[in-house]
């Protein structure tokens, strides 16, 4: 009994003990040396790219990046600072682009003289870009590079 009670105890202890080396051991990555059973520090916040350059979308259907900051930016229930110049009304005024017509349109396909309630939150899709540098290495490649590599006289 006791025997078997020993063996118990040095399993567990072994068990334990080798958990907490793993996680002590493991440094790559993007948590870099903070162990897997702490948290690590945040990382600093960087600044907003701030220009009236037009990103170019990576991929068909992509939302459009924010190319400005908007923080202080009131988007919720009582107001949307977005359409101060991206509304149909403000768009001559403000030189920005017009919210697309598909956030005009309901769920049914129906089109609202006004933008649709569940568009109206900018920031579900829409956001701003940073001057963070990649954490980890991309090879990502563009639907436009990709369809002038398949045909051999460019776009099709």
């Amino acid at each position: 009994m006791m025997k078997r009670f020993g063996i118990a105890l040095l399993a567990v202890a072994i068990a334990a003990g080798a958990s907490s080396l793993t996680a002590q051991t493991v440094t790559s990555g993007l948590r870099g040396p903070t162990p897997l059973n702490d948290e690590g520090p945040a990382p600093p916040m960087l600044p907003n790219r701030n220009t009236s350059e037009r990103e170019v979308r990576n991929y068909p259907e992509q939302p459009p990046v924010i190319p400005h900051t908007i923080d202080g930016y009131q988007i919720d229930l009582n107001g949307n600072k977005c359409l101060s110049c991206h509304a149909r009304a403000r768009i001559a005024e403000s030189q920005a682009p017009m919210v697309s017509i598909t956030h005009f349109m309901d769920r049914d396909g129906q089109f609202l003289a006004s933008i649709s309630p569940r568009r109206f939150f900018c920031t579900e899709c829409h956001v701003p870009q940073n001057t963070a540098n990649p954490p980890v290495s991309n090879d990502f490649t563009d639907i436009d590079t990709l369809l002038s590599r398949s045909s051999p006289g460019g776009r099709r």
